[in-house]
C-alpha cells in the first residue's frame, strides 16, 4: 500500500527521501531511527495496523519543560497522511498521537491535513480530532454542519475550552453557541453546555444546580447520556455516574453548592429506588467529607437514614460516613449493630457492610462491637492480595482501631494474645505499645519475638511502654537478639535498666548515648548536655531542629528559646501549611511545657476556625488525625500565655 493519493501526497519515496541523521526525539533512548522504522511499518499494514505499531512515535511529543524533538516537524507530515487516509488502521490512535505532538514549535508547520479531519467521513475520527487545537472559527464551521449527535456533544465541549482560551469575536459567537444550547430542550446535549461553560463563568453550575439534579435524576436519561457523551482519548462513553462526578468538580469552589449536589441527590435517589445514583452521589459526599469537616452536620443524619437501605452498596458507603463521624454517630448505634451480619460489599471498595459496621461501633465505644472484633482484623491482615484506592471508603488498619479500646483490654487480649501465638503480630504490636501497662497480659507471647531480630526492637519499645511492670522480662531483653547497631545496643541497655527500675543505670546510659551523639530519650538527668543540644538546635532544621527544641525545654525547664522554635512549625499552618507531622509533634510539647506564646494562641484559633482537615493523608485517615490535632489545638488553647516578647518574633529568627 502507497499513500500517493492521500492529503498531504505523501508516498514511500518520500519516506526514504527523508535523512534522520543528526535529528533527535525527547530521549537518548529512542533512536530517531525507530521514527522511520515505525512509519514504514504502519505504512505496510495499512488496515492491520495495530496500537503497538504507533508507540515508538511517541518519542515525538514534547514534554513540559523540554524542547520540541527536531524529528517531529520532519515526521509531522507522514503522521498526518496516514491519519488522513480512510483505508488506514488505528485512524483514532494517530490523530491521538497528532494532538498530542502539536506544541509551539510545530504551530509553523503545514497542519491543514489535521484541521480536515474535523470533517472526515468517520465520527470516531472527527471525535479525536477535537483534541487538536484547530480554533474556535473552526470548530464554529463544524458545528453549523454536524449532525452526529456522538460528534455534537463533544465539539461543544471542544467549543467551550477553545473560547476559555481565545478572545475576539469567535469567542463571542462561541458564546452564542453555548447560551443557544443552555436555553434549548435537550437535557443531555444542556449538561454539556454548563460543563462547557463553566470555564467563562464558573457561577454558572451553581446558577443552574436544580435543573442539573433533576436531569441526574431522570430515570430515563442514564442510557442517552451513555449513547452520546464521548470525549477525545477515551474510548468508551461516559455515564450518568461520571457525570454526577465531574459536576461536582465544577462545583468544587463553592463547597456548600457542593454539599447541596450530593446531599439532594442522594435524597432523590433514594425515593425514587435509584441505587446507581445513590451511590455515585454518596461517593461525592464521602470526598468531602474527607476534606471539610463543615460537612458532618449534614452527612450525619443522611447515612444514618441509609442503613436500612436496599441497596448493600449503598449500606457499606453510609456505615463508612457513621464510623469516620465516630461519637457523634451513637444515636444510629442500634441500625449499625443490626448490620453485624451483613456481609453485603461493593466491587470497588474495600471491606464489608458488616465490618464497617463493626469498626463504627467500636467508634462510638458500644460493647456489641467486642465479640469476634479482634478475629475479623485478624483475618483482615491475613488476606491476601487486598486493595484499594487511598481516598475511598475502606477498611481501617489493625491500630486504628484497637489502640482507642485500651480500656478493653482485658476483653480482647485474649485473641490478641492467640493471634501472635499463632504467628500474627504484625498490627497488634503497635497496639500493645500504645496500650503500655496495660498490655502486660501478653508478656509471655512477646518474650519470644525478643529472639527475632525482625521484631525484637518493636517488643523493646513496648517493653519501654509497660515500664517496671515488665521487670520479669530483663533477662531475656539482656540477651534478645537484634541487628548490629550501637543505636539497638543502646536500646537493649536502656530498657533492660528501665523495666528493672534502676534510675542510675538509666542515667548513665543516656549520659553515654549523648556522648556517642546517639538519640536518647532526654531528662533533666542529662541537664550538663544542654549546651549541646542548643548547639545542633540552632544548626538544623525540620525535624532534627523541633527535636532539639523539645529536648533543650526537657534539660532546662526554661520556656525560651524552644518557645521560639515550636513557633515555627504552628504558625505556617495557619496560613495554609501542611506540615502536620511536625505540627503534632510542637502541639503535644506545648502541652507537656503547659504554656503557649501570644502568636501560638493567634495561630491556633485561626486553625480552630479553618473547616480544612488538617491531614494530608487520603481517605478516613484524613478525618481521624484532621480529629486529633484539633484535639490537641484545644488542649494546648487551654494552656497559660507566656509573658515574653516572642509571639511576634520571627519564624526561623535563632
Amino acid at each position: 500500500m502507497v499513500i500517493e493519493a492521500v492529503v498531504t501526497g505523501m508516498s514511500r519515496a518520500a519516506l526514504d527521501a527523508v535523512v534522520w541523521d543528526g535529528l533527535e526525539t525527547i530521549s537518548p533512548m529512542d533512536p530517531v531511527e525507530d521514527v522511520p522504522r515505525a512509519l514504514r511499518r504502519l505504512l505496510a499494514a495499512g488496515a492491520e495496523a495495530v496500537e503497538e505499531d504507533c508507540y515508538p512515535l511517541y518519542s515525538l511529543v514534547t514534554l513540559d519543560g523540554r524542547e520540541t524533538p527536531s524529528a517531529a516537524a520532519v515526521a509531522l507530515p507522514f503522521v498526518i497522511a496516514l491519519a488522513a487516509d480512510p483505508a488506514m488502521g488505528m485512524r483514532v490512535d494517530l490523530v491521538e498521537l497528532l494532538a498530542a505532538m502539536h506544541a509551539p514549535a510545530l504551530a509553523g508547520e503545514d497542519w491543514s491535513g489535521a484541521w480536515a479531519l474535523l470533517a472526515d467521513p468517520d465520527p470516531a475520527v472527527r471525535r479525536a480530532a477535537m483534541a487538536l487545537p484547530a480554533g474556535i472559527a473552526r470548530l464554529l464551521e463544524r458545528w453549523r454542519v454536524e449532525a452526529d449527535p456522538t460528534v455534537r456533544l463533544p465539539l461543544l465541549l471542544a467549543l467551550g475550552e477553545a473560547a476559555s482560551g481565545e478572545a475576539g469575536e469567535h469567542t463571542d459567537d462561541a458564546r452564542t453557541v453555548l447560551a443557544g444550547v443552555l436555553d434549548g430542550d435537550d437535557p443531555v446535549l444542556w449538561v454539556a453546555a454548563v460543563h462547557a461553560s463553566a470555564e467563562l463563568d464558573r457561577e454558572l453550575p451553581v446558577r443552574r444546580i436544580d435543573r442539573l439534579i433533576e436531569v441526574f435524576s431522570d430515570l430515563a436519561l442514564p442510557p442517552r447520556f451513555e449513547s452520546v457523551w464521548y470525549t477525545p482519548a477515551v474510548e468508551t462513553p461516559w455515564t450518568r455516574e461520571d457525570l454526577v462526578r465531574s459536576t461536582a468538580w465544577l462545583l468544587q469552589h463553592d463547597p456548600e453548592a457542593e454539599l447541596c449536589f450530593a446531599v439532594r441527590l442522594v435524597e432523590t435517589a433514594q425515593r425514587s429506588g435509584d441505587a446507581a445514583l445513590c451511590r455515585e452521589a454518596l461517593d461525592v459526599a464521602w470526598r468531602l467529607l474527607t476534606d471539610r469537616r463543615s460537612v458532618e452536620a449534614a452527612l450525619l443524619p443522611l447515612a444514618g437514614g441509609l442503613l436500612t437501605d436496599p441497596d448493600g452498596a449503598v449500606r457499606l458507603r453510609a456505615a463508612n460516613i457513621l464510623a469516620v463521624l465516630g461519637p457523634a454517630a451513637a444515636p444510629y448505634a442500634d441500625g449499625l449493630a443490626d448490620l453485624l451480619d451483613d456481609d453485603a460489599a461493593d466491587p470497588y471498595l474495600d471491606g464489608t457492610v458488616r465490618e464497617i459496621a463493626r469498626w463504627a461501633l467500636t467508634r462510638i465505644d458500644d460493647p456489641r462491637a467486642l465479640p469476634g472484633l479482634v478475629e475479623q482484623l485478624r483475618a483482615q491482615e491475613e488476606e491476601q492480595g487486598r486493595g484499594y484506592c487511598i481516598g475511598d471508603p475502606r477498611r481501617p488498619e489493625i491500630q486504628e482501631v484497637l489502640i482507642p479500646l485500651r480500656r478493653h483490654a482485658d476483653i480482647l487480649l485474649p485473641a490478641i494474645r492467640e493471634a501472635m501465638r499463632e504467628g500474627t503480630t504484625r498490627g497488634f504490636l503497635e497496639v500493645l505499645e500504645a496500650w503500655g501497662e496495660d498490655a502486660l497480659p501478653a508478656l509471655p507471647e512477646l518474650i519470644p519475638l525478643l529472639a527475632d531480630t525482625r521484631t525484637s526492637v518493636t517488643v523493646l519499645t513496648i517493653l519501654l511502654a509497660m515500664g517496671p511492670a515488665a521487670a520479669s522480662a530483663e533477662p531475656a531483653v539482656r540477651n534478645c537478639r537484634v541487628l548490629d547497631y550501637p543505636g539497638n545496643h543502646h536500646l537493649v541497655a536502656r530498657t533492660a535498666a528501665h523495666i528493672s527500675a534502676d534510675r542510675g543505670a538509666a542515667a548513665r546510659l543516656v549520659g553515654e548515648a549523648v556522648m556517642a551523639e546517639e538519640e536518647p530519650a532526654f531528662g533533666r538527668d542529662a541537664a550538663s548536655d544542654a549546651d549541646r543540644v542548643r548547639l545542633a538546635m540552632e544548626n538544623s532544621a525540620h525535624w532534627p531542629r523541633l527535636t532539639a527544641a523539645i529536648t533543650l525545654w526537657e534539660l532546662t525547664g526554661q520556656v525560651e528559646p524552644s518557645m521560639r522554635v515550636l513557633e515555627e512549625f504552628v504558625l505556617p499552618i495557619a496560613d495554609g501549611g501542611d506540615h502536620f507531622g511536625f505540627f503534632g509533634d510542637a502541639l503535644r510539647a506545648l502541652i507537656r511545657m503547659g504554656e503557649i506564646s501570644p502568636a501560638i494562641r493567634e495561630a491556633l484559633l485561626a486553625v480552630r476556625q479553618s473547616q480544612s482537615r488538617l491531614s494530608t493523608h487520603g481517605g478516613y485517615p484524613m478525618i481521624l488525625h484532621d480529629k486529633e490535632l484539633r484535639g490537641l489545638v484545644e488542649e494546648a488553647l487551654a494552656c497559660t500565655s507566656t509573658d515574653s516578647a516572642v509571639g511576634t518574633a520571627a519564624a526561623g529568627n535563632p
